[in-house]
């Protein structure tokens, strides 16, 4: 059951100009819903992307990656679920190129302006003739029946939307979706998302945007600490707002566009965590006055990545030894355990080496009965913080992860 987290409808999310949706049942895994999505671009648009650093990628990720900066740009984007087509050696790599070539049929593009996107089991043969069958059946849709589409293990379809202002007159609309539940850890997890502006941005100037956000939002959450073969970010231009080109970062709409699009990203990000499979709480770390970022996001991640941490946080137990010894292994070699602090919500408990003098277990038993909770560790080396989202370790996460591909 995700973790505060619903289904938005349609007319919840805005349409965006340039951009054309369409599903169908191409019957990859499972026969009784849609899993076969298709964005459809029209031309003048940009496209940033950015992909997962596993060495073991996927054959759609080596395809879409030398597909992107195509000089005619990309005018489709395929996406299937059941199969992550990661492991399939080079007839994976021809089986994407075949699925181009389908879908730029389909389209009447050439294959090299199409990205294709996977996911599901890895180590399977794509059942590219499922695909190719399936295009010309494919039906209209909108944002959340694509939202629904790309899902897999995923309980909820996760999807955003935002408007405002960019520059002195104009109004931005962005729409995405993403799938992701399971074997998050980008580092840009299963994860895909896709977001589209009607905003106009230069191809260089997107692909920076994407890079940016993406660190921002994307690589500061984690469920189980694995990096997916198949993590996928895509952020689309269509530029059929009016307004002149963003073609520089100083350019003062650079930053309002990437705030947006941001805010809409950490939602989608935060509602991954939300859907982890088997979550039972949503948990927030930060940790405060670290000496640069990288230190920081390191001592958030050795906190939330600790199975034994993410076990007392399902079973609500406030075992604080567990977060206190996560921080010390994190690798940090001077931090100075005498001045360290360490919050539950805004609880204090633990300070001075140890556990703080006015904290009572009830307390700490109050905090971790709740949904959704903040660990907050300040450091007292510098001035730099970071967060990182997670969420807790349940039987549900083995059970689900045992009976995957059955």
């Amino acid at each position: 059951m995700a973790v505060n987290l619903t289904e938005k409808t349609a007319d919840q999310l805005l349409n965006i100009d340039g951009i054309q949706l369409f599903t169908a049942r191409a019957g990859i895994k499972q026969t009784d819903r849609a899993d076969l999505t298709l964005m459809v671009l029209s031309g003048g648009n940009t496209v940033g992307a950015v992909f997962t650093t596993n060495r073991f990628c996927a054959a759609p990720v080596h395809i879409a990656k030398s597909h992107l900066f195509d000089e005619d740009g990309v005018r489709a984007i395929i996406i299937n679920t059941g199969n992550a087509n990661a492991g399939t050696g080079a007839q994976g790599r021809i089986d994407a190129i075949e699925t181009c070539a389908a879908t730029a049929e389909q389209t009447g593009c050439k294959p090299s302006q199409v990205l294709p996107f996977s996911t599901g089991v890895i180590l399977e043969p794509l059942p590219v003739g499922k695909i190719v069958a399936a295009l010309p059946k494919m039906q209209p849709a909108d944002w959340a029946d694509a939202a629904r589409a790309i899902m897999t293990t995923d309980t909820v379809p996760k999807s955003a939307s935002r408007e405002g202002s960019v520059g002195e007159k104009h109004t931005v609309r962005a729409t995405g979706i993403a799938k992701g539940s399971g074997m998050i850890h980008p580092n840009m997890a299963t994860m895909l998302s896709f977001i589209a502006t009607d905003a106009k941005v230069s191809q260089p100037v997107l692909q920076l945007m994407t890079q940016e956000i993406a660190d921002e939002t994307f690589n500061t959450i984690t469920v189980d600490g694995d990096t997916s073969t198949n993590d996928s970010f895509v952020i689309i231009a269509t530029g059929k707002n009016s307004q002149s080109e963003i073609d520089n970062i100083a350019d003062p709409r650079y930053k309002q566009l990437k705030d947006l699009l941001g805010s809409l990203a950490l939602e989608l990000a935060q509602a991954i965590v939300r859907d982890g499979e088997g979550a039972t709480k949503f948990i927030t770390v930060r940790v405060e006055n670290a000496k640069t970022r990288d230190e920081a996001r390191q001592v958030a991640y050795a906190v939330a990545h600790s199975p034994l941490v993410k076990t007392a946080f399902f079973a609500s137990d406030p075992n604080l030894g567990r977060l206190l010894a996560a921080i010390g292994y994190a690798g940090i070699a001077d931090l100075d355990a005498d001045i360290l602090e360490m919050y539950l919500d805004d609880v204090l408990v633990a300070e001075n080496g140890g556990r703080a003098a006015s904290y009572t277990e009830e307390q700490g038993q109050a905090v971790m009965a709740k949904d959704e909770i903040t660990v907050r560790i300040k450091l007292h080396r510098g001035q730099t913080a970071a967060t990182v989202y997670t969420c807790d370790l349940s039987h549900d996460y083995v059970s689900i992860n045992a009976d995957y591909r059955s």
